[in-house]
């Protein structure tokens, strides 16, 4: 039997990199290949691994509201902006302990199903296991890689691997951090100290959609992958 996981999808920020297309609307109703950022990222969750959505609005979140009215998914509104620890946090009555499935809303992705690939590796000595590529299969993206992978799949900072945006994590540590509004970065160093954060190197292809050159990069992409 399948185990299943609440999702979370991060829709709250400001997007201010993706200006001036975010004067109008948030980041995830912006459109690459005919459909909005937040729906290529609602289909990835379309697997049966991914039981309750969940996605939180801040910025233009009416806007959020509408595109989602009566499609079964929840929405966890924030008054002020929490970041993606903070918002985790936030929303844990609608998504329960955990673990859960966290997603950011702003690439599109190319390959077998990341959502399925994370959900299959996940094993219970694990804090957070984290979906990663490296940097020749991340478009859109400049510089190095995010975190460095030893051969358990222990994760520690580096940059060999860019994170895709995707995680499924464990929850708890999330209540013992002071300040309402923090990055997710804030738990995975606890977890690094630990030996808790793992990677899963996946063999897709993944665009950052963050600022509005990186749209035809990313459509491109998804053009190719269709041929």
């Amino acid at each position: 039997m399948t185990r299943t996981y609440a999702a979370l999808l991060f829709a709250a920020g400001k997007g201010t990199r993706m200006a001036p297309l975010t004067d109008t609307r948030p980041k995830p109703l912006i459109t690459v290949a005919g459909r909005t950022l937040l729906d290529h990222a609602l289909d990835l969750t379309n697997v049966p691994c991914i039981g309750k959505r969940v996605v939180n609005a801040h910025y233009k979140g009416a806007m959020i509201h509408d595109h989602l009215r009566g499609r079964g998914v929840a929405i966890s509104d924030e008054v002020a902006l929490l970041e993606t620890g903070g918002g985790l946090r936030h929303a844990l009555p609608l998504l329960g302990d955990g673990p859960v499935v966290t997603l950011n809303t702003d690439a599109v992705w190319c390959g077998p199903n990341p959502v399925q690939t994370l959900c299959a590796g996940w094993t219970p000595a694990m804090e957070a296991l984290l979906l990663l590529v490296p940097t020749s299969r991340m478009r859109g993206h400049s510089g190095p890689g995010d975190f460095a992978r030893a051969a358990d799949g222990r994760l520690t900072r580096g940059q060999d691997y860019v994170y895709t945006g995707l995680q499924l994590t464990r929850t708890n540590r999330v209540h013992g951090v002071r300040v309402p509004a923090f990055s997710l970065n804030v738990i995975w160093d606890q977890m690094i100290a630990h030996g808790g954060l793992y990677g899963l190197v996946w063999d897709g292809l993944i665009c950052d959609v963050g600022r509005p050159e990186s749209i035809p990069q990313a459509e491109a992409m998804l053009k190719e992958h269709d041929v």
